[in-house]
């Protein structure tokens, strides 16, 4: 049975009439009356009754009239899929996130992709560490990163989408949580509370700042992720040095302040090298445009 007997028996079913469905398909009413007759050889059934003036549904022609409804729309919609997906408007996309950033970047990346890509489904898992992405990148774990520069590794795309600022997390009770601005020579004294990875780009932004101010930082306390190490800042057992988009995690006892020598750390969209999955693209394409303000079509 092929897909051209279904559409024209629906035809007809629908206006048992040959020439109205005859007209309505484009075809002439001959080579439709002979696809009827084909099907209902095949078939081994009469789907319509015929006399001169009226053509009515049999009731086996009944039953494939709703049966060929579904199948037909079935059809419909996965050629409808198909041409969404191959065009990158619909699929599924995997994204790894920073710990801060999946609090800080992520609600406007989700905004973005929800209003330009409404059938596409994002995947997010959050709280990874640069290198770990970078793996998940090139095992295809994940389609995309939103991670701290540099990649680790080779096979890894990126781009820019953020620079962001250094600031000073205190607890609220230490003598620079009054300190409207501060800098890192006021720091020189400090004990500081870190990530326990050594390939934390936001230890190494930190580091590199002291060094500037022309000091070491003194490690008080490690911490596995951004909400312990905040959780220590507002105990009392340190400083930590972390990058602007920290003040969109509030936290009772947590003051933030600007550093005016704090320097800078980017963040990044990343991709494994030669991907070519339109629908990974038009993501990418999505979550750069949430933070140039413009929608770029542009493919990574």
């Amino acid at each position: 049975m092929e897909l051209r007997h279904l559409r024209y028996f629906a035809a007809v079913a629908e206006t048992c009439h040959f020439g109205q469905a005859a007209a309505q398909l484009h075809v002439a009413q001959p080579a439709l009356s002979y696809a009827i007759r084909q099907l209902e050889n095949e078939l081994d059934v009469t789907l319509f009754t015929r006399t001169t003036r009226q053509v009515a549904l049999t009731p086996a022609g009944e039953y494939l009239k709703g049966e060929s409804e579904r199948i037909l729309a079935g059809v419909d919609d996965a050629v409808d899929g198909v041409r969404r997906i191959a065009a990158g408007r619909s699929g599924l996309v995997r994204l790894g996130l920073t710990g801060i950033a999946a609090f800080s970047h992520l609600p406007r990346i989700a905004r973005m992709v929800k209003r330009e890509l409404p059938d596409v489904d994002l995947q997010i898992q959050s709280d990874m560490l640069t290198p770990v992405q970078c793996e998940g990148l090139r095992t295809m774990a994940l389609d995309l990163g939103v991670l701290r520069p540099p990649v680790v590794g080779e096979g890894i795309d990126m781009r820019t989408i953020d620079i962001e600022p250094m600031v000073l997390a205190v607890s609220v009770d230490h003598r620079l949580a009054v300190e409207p601005v501060v800098s890192m020579d006021d720091l020189r004294n400090e004990m500081f509370v870190m990530y326990d990875s050594r390939d934390s780009a936001v230890n190494d932004a930190a580091i590199r700042s002291c060094h500037r101010a022309g000091f070491v930082p003194q490690r008080a306390h490690e911490a596995p992720g951004t909400a312990v190490l905040l959780a220590l800042v507002a105990a009392g057992l340190g400083v930590a040095v972390l990058p602007a988009s920290v003040r969109s995690l509030p936290l009772e006892g947590l003051v933030i302040r600007d550093l005016v020598d704090g320097g800078t750390v980017e963040l990044a969209l990343a991709w494994r090298a030669g991907q070519d999955n339109p629908v990974v693209q038009s993501v990418a394409d999505a979550i750069a445009a949430a933070f140039a303000g413009v929608y770029l079509g542009e493919h990574p």
